[in-house]
């Protein structure tokens, strides 16, 4: 018996609630493909594939280094508010100090970044496909 392919679209159960739009579904992070199985199933830690849909999430080694780009889109704006906010409250501060001091204070964001990078990842290769 031949194995179905989990990195092509899945088969679906039924019809996504109309309130599960690809919006809201990558809000919450769901399964892009059934839009109800969960990506996560911790903080940090992936499901191998949807619950609900058996969509492949590790499709490939290497897979994520596009997350990667998409983790650098979000971290840069964080970045440079931070810095901004640093040298509005002490503009006597070195660049040097300022690049360090927004650097440890966007430290806390690293691992949303690496959450949503991810789903917004999946989504936007499912989309592609």
């Amino acid at each position: 018996m031949a194995r179905r392919d989990r990195t092509m679209a899945p088969p679906t159960k039924g019809t996504a609630p109309a309130s599960a739009g690809w919006r809201s579904a990558l809000l919450r992070g769901l399964c892009p493909a059934c839009r109800s199985g969960r990506i996560f199933c911790g903080f940090i830690a992936m499901n191998e594939e949807c619950g609900d849909c058996g969509l492949a999430f590790h499709r490939e080694p290497g897979y994520f280094t596009g997350a990667m780009y998409v983790s650098y889109a979000m971290s840069v704006p964080a970045l440079g508010l931070a810095s901004w906010i640093i040298h509005l409250a002490a503009p006597g501060l070195s660049f040097a100090a300022v690049a360090v001091l927004a650097t440890l204070a966007c430290l806390p964001l690293v691992p949303f970044l690496f959450r949503w990078s991810r789903i917004v990842w999946i989504h936007f290769d499912r989309w592609m496909d």
